[in-house]
């Protein structure tokens, strides 16, 4: 039997690594730089480049990538260990080559991209010398994809797309986008869409105005084409195929998400310790107040709970090797991922006071960061609905007038079983 809570010692010593490596080199930048996702900026090219030539030579480089792409291969695991540090960081996740959502992208590409295409665009999206945006949220109905009307016309040896998406991440500095679009009106609802490769210079397509949340970079763009003409081999898989085509990217997406949280909400916990323990009032630090250590162990309770889900999770993808045989756990762990977050961050938030909620620590940028993973890759909801009908699907319930389990009944039976009455078992009423 093997049931171990301990690293590979060699893996050890690498996360050891990466973990002073982004605390000394990589956190700093992430003051003084804008975006890790404007790679021509030259403050980016300047000190972007040289970490990650260093993560290169260490071969920690994509590491969520075969052997074939670039990478080492690493199951979900050892990403997770990896991630949870890489989470403290914006610009860690670009730095080690695995930042979403080019991350996501890149694995379409290899599984449904032509050669040509990854010629174009998957080689230079793996090494991060473009960068990419996956377009799928329509604003009359959000991530439910059997409300969109973008609409792709097939017309002789080109497909035209019309229509509009919301909220598409990372528009302003992508060079290529993924975009989903009805093709099959009739067909039903998990078989209308499909998923093209539209340049960024595609005439007809047109950033309307890029959107931010708190001051966060306004990188998230309403789009609109407006007979955007698209070559026939830039549909990616079949026609119709389109669920089937962004699953390959939302289920490590998802679980990728939840690992970087923890490193996030492991800062959160490490100020509200430090604030607590540094700040005097009424004679005492603050941590002397029981109310205070309340919110304390709450906050390490949940935040252990949740890292050994998404291990949990991590190990299950491991063995099995299909996400979808892990999809409820994943669910699981993307609906857990926005409270654990939400909750810490806010108490931190109020054991710091008006420091807190200022821009003069990201703890109140945390607390709605909490929501936006609440909504990326499908909300809270969705995924407890999806949980629920995992863990009900094939389960046998009770047939009979009162349940199995109960109580009376399940006496008489165990009476009938040990040849015993009531009285001889010295129960206070007889048992019918």
């Amino acid at each position: 039997m093997a049931w171990e809570f301990e690293t590979d010692p060699d893996f050890a010593e690498q996360l050891a690594w990466i973990d002073a490596f982004v605390r000394e080199e990589v956190e700093p930048l992430d003051l003084i730089l804008q975006s890790p996702f404007d790679v021509d900026h030259p403050l980016n090219r300047r000190f972007v480049r040289p970490l990650q030539a260093q993560v290169k030579a260490r071969g920690l480089w994509a590491c969520h990538l075969g052997p074939e792409l670039g990478g080492p291969g690493y199951g979900q695991v050892k990403l997770a260990l990896m991630n949870e540090i890489l989470g403290r960081s914006v610009f860690a996740p670009t730095v080690f080559g695995c930042q979403a959502p080019d991350s996501g992208n890149a694995e379409i590409l290899a599984v449904y991209g032509t050669q040509a295409q990854k010629d174009r665009y998957l080689q230079p999206l793996l090494a991060n010398d473009i960068v990419s945006c996956f377009s799928m949220t329509e604003p009359q109905g959000g991530a439910d994809p059997t409300t969109f009307t973008a609409r792709a016309e097939r017309r002789d040896d080109h497909w035209v797309l019309n229509g509009e998406k919301w909220f598409a991440t990372n528009a302003r500095y992508a060079s290529f986008f993924l975009v989903m679009a009805v093709t099959d009106p009739e067909a039903p609802p998990h078989r209308r869409l499909s998923v093209f490769i539209i340049p960024k210079d595609a005439p007809g397509l047109e950033i309307v105005r890029n959107v931010g949340y708190g001051d966060r970079d306004p990188a998230h763009a309403y789009l609109r084409f407006t007979e955007v003409a698209v070559p026939l081999d830039h549909m990616l898989g079949g026609q119709g195929d389109g669920f089937v085509v962004a699953q390959v990217r939302l289920g490590g997406g998802r679980i990728h998400h939840a690992m970087r949280t923890i490193g996030k909400a492991r800062q959160a916990f490490d100020m509200l310790c430090d604030r607590a323990l540094a700040r005097i009032s009424r004679g005492e630090p603050l941590a002397s107040k029981q109310m205070v250590q309340e919110k304390i162990a709450d906050s390490w309770i949940e935040l252990e709970q949740f890292r050994l889900l998404v291990l949990r999770t991590a190990w299950k993808i491991d063995r099995e090797k299909d996400y979808n045989r892990v999809r409820g756990d994943i669910s699981a762990v993307k609906a857990a991922m926005p409270k654990v977050l939400h909750d810490i961050a806010a108490r931190a938030v109020y054991i710091h006071g008006c420091l807190g909620l200022s821009n003069e620590t990201p703890l109140a940028a945390m607390v709605l960061d909490s929501f936006q993973v609440g909504l990326a890759d499908g909300p809270t909801d969705v995924h407890k609905v999806t949980l629920a009908k995992q863990l009900l699907r094939g389960r046998k319930h009770s047939q009979g007038l009162f349940p199995d389990y109960h109580v009376p009944t399940r006496r008489a039976a165990a009476l009938a079983r040990y040849g015993l009455s009531g009285d001889e078992a010295g129960l206070k009423a007889a048992i019918a």
